[in-house]
């Protein structure tokens, strides 16, 4: 999950330059989007990564899926450096061993178990928390720079993380026709798109690594705590003080990567077109004047 995340994040982000930017809560950007080969195989990677985290959330607590998706940023660091020749400064490379380590103690500190079901106030919450989601990127699409990439960004982590808290109850369910009849199946898709629509809309703003760091520290956090109060989410006993470190960890090495990891896809976009020849007009000839 965390590999086809990462691989998605650097994908999807290198799409998202080469499409004209949009000021607007426009859905058609994901049909401008999907246009793009590349977007096309991000989002199969996406597809890969979202359905393997489903499978996680049977059984494996929100705050452990959540931080696992978020070290997917790591990975997309990691492939920049070796497919687009990114830099990597030796403090990026400090919060990355932070970031999996972190992940680790989330791992140790995770207990298995099923989750419990969400009741009708729960899905009337859901669909509050998306309605609002909607309001907030349709102003928050009228940003620009990098402001609006974070804004962007969190916005669409709080969608996916209304995603991952449908999908944590939902997993539990083992007949496929009771599947296609439940709610949250379509809670769950509605955050997915409007989560992908405000992500790509980020991208286009600023850095890969400051629209998914946004990302991925506004939607860890929420579900963390739903799953925690409302889920049956389970610490092994005595080791929430690893939870607690695992996660904290987890979020600073993440947050930290907005620092230190330059836009540099936006700046070899810039650089090629810069390397392009100008074309001056040629003067006409006096028989066609």
């Amino acid at each position: 999950m965390i590999l086809a995340y990462g691989v998605a994040n650097l994908l999807q982000s290198m799409a998202a330059t080469r499409t004209t930017v949009h000021h607007t809560f426009d859905p058609g950007l994901l049909l401008r989007l999907a246009s793009h080969r590349t977007y096309l195989v991000g989002l199969s990677c996406q597809a890969l990564g979202f359905l393997l985290a489903f499978l996680a959330r049977r059984d494996l607590p929100l705050f452990l899926v959540q931080a696992s998706v978020a070290a997917g940023l790591g990975v997309t660091a990691v492939l920049g450096v070796l497919i687009l020749k990114w830099r990597l400064p030796a403090a990026e490379v400090g919060l990355l061993v932070l970031l999996f380590a972190g992940i680790g103690a989330l791992v140790l500190a995770a207990e298995p178990a099923p989750s419990r079901r969400i009741g009708p106030l729960g899905l009337v919450a859901l669909v509050v928390a998306l309605a609002l989601i909607g309001v907030l990127g349709f102003f928050a699409a009228r940003l620009h720079g990098a402001p609006g990439s974070v804004a962007l960004g969190s916005l669409a982590g709080l969608a996916f993380s209304g995603a991952a808290v449908a999908a944590r109850p939902l997993a539990a369910v083992h007949s496929f026709e009771a599947l296609l009849i439940h709610p949250l199946l379509y809670l769950l898709l509605a955050h997915s798109v409007v989560g992908q629509l405000l992500l790509g809309l980020a991208m286009q703003r600023g850095s890969t690594t400051a629209a998914v760091a946004a990302m991925d520290a506004a939607g860890a956090v929420p579900a963390a705590i739903i799953g925690l109060l409302f889920l049956g989410d389970r610490i092994w006993p005595g080791r929430e003080w690893l939870a607690m470190i695992g996660f904290l960890i987890t979020l600073a090495a993440v947050i930290g990567l907005t620092r230190y990891a330059e836009p540099q896809h936006h700046h070899q976009v810039a650089s090629a077109h810069r390397r392009q020849p100008v074309r001056l007009p040629q003067p006409v000839p006096a028989a066609r004047r």
